[in-house]
């Protein structure tokens, strides 16, 4: 039997204010739990698949034993913001009727200052792992999607993950293919402990793990896509995405130490 990760899942109580950084517009909110979450819409931008990337890209850092804030399924009422004033919202609202996705919020949490803070390297190396995996584009120094909380470093945001979604007949290619922006990410000057962190990476990801995190993912998020009628095709895309390019990383490890160097 497929297993999938046992995510909770929340009803969204209450629309405190809007999180304007993001694009998407995501927004801090209540739930029914009694905690508060940042809400990420399906009805905002890359829809869906920003969820599916956000989910799966944290759930694989949470694997690697890196700090990210619980994810959530959080299920909004037809009826919720109706009495919203800002059409803008209104609309976004609407359009995320359903299950969206959410993280709990980090009261009191600071975005990470690449020059004020310092980093560990190895801690370094394993988030510019993570990202190379992933093809997160979203790590630099105007955007670190990092905040230091109780004095650990937590990741965030990993909805600009998994590009081969925007062009999905193409997915192969973006596993076996170059990285190039990762030149820009904001910990890639102190990552120089890449090549102990790869070893130890391939051992703890393994394909029952990358199975197990890519089941939990909705199946009506997987078919709003349009790319297939079949969620198991769906997934299976997924699955052998991240197989195929965890067996390339070697390869896009010297991509990061070459820009590394690069850089120093």
């Amino acid at each position: 039997m497929d297993t999938k990760l046992n995510l909770r899942k929340v009803n969204v109580t209450r629309y405190i204010l809007p999180l304007r950084e993001g694009g998407s517009l995501p927004a801090l909110a209540d739930a029914d739990d009694g905690f508060k979450y940042v809400l990420k819409f399906r009805g905002a931008g890359q829809r869906e698949k920003a969820l599916i990337a956000e989910l799966l890209g944290g759930e694989i850092a949470r694997a690697l034993g890196l700090k990210v804030p619980e994810l959530v399924f959080a299920n909004l009422d037809p009826a919720f913001g109706r009495s919203e004033g800002d059409e803008e919202i209104q609309d976004l609202l609407k359009g995320s009727q359903g299950l969206n996705l959410a993280l709990h919020f980090l009261s009191s949490a600071i975005n990470y200052d690449p020059i004020a803070m310092n980093t560990d390297s190895y801690l370094a190396s394993q988030i510019v792992w993570l990202d190379m995996l992933i093809t997160n584009v979203d790590r630099t120094f105007r955007n670190t999607n990092m905040l230091l909380w109780n004095r650990e470093l937590w990741l965030i945001d990993h909805g600009a993950s998994f590009l081969f979604q925007h062009a999905w007949i193409n997915w192969k290619k973006n596993a076996e293919g170059t990285f190039p922006i990762i030149k820009n990410h904001v910990l890639l000057p102190v990552a120089s402990e890449l090549d102990a962190v790869n070893e130890a990476f391939k051992k703890l990801l393994t394909p029952k793990k990358i199975s197990t995190i890519i089941n939990t993912i909705p199946e009506e998020w997987l078919l709003a896509g349009g790319d297939s009628e079949d969620p198991n095709e769906v997934r299976k895309v997924y699955q052998d995405f991240l197989n195929l390019r965890l067996s390339y990383s070697d390869q896009f490890i010297k991509e990061a130490q070459d820009a590394r160097t690069a850089l120093i």
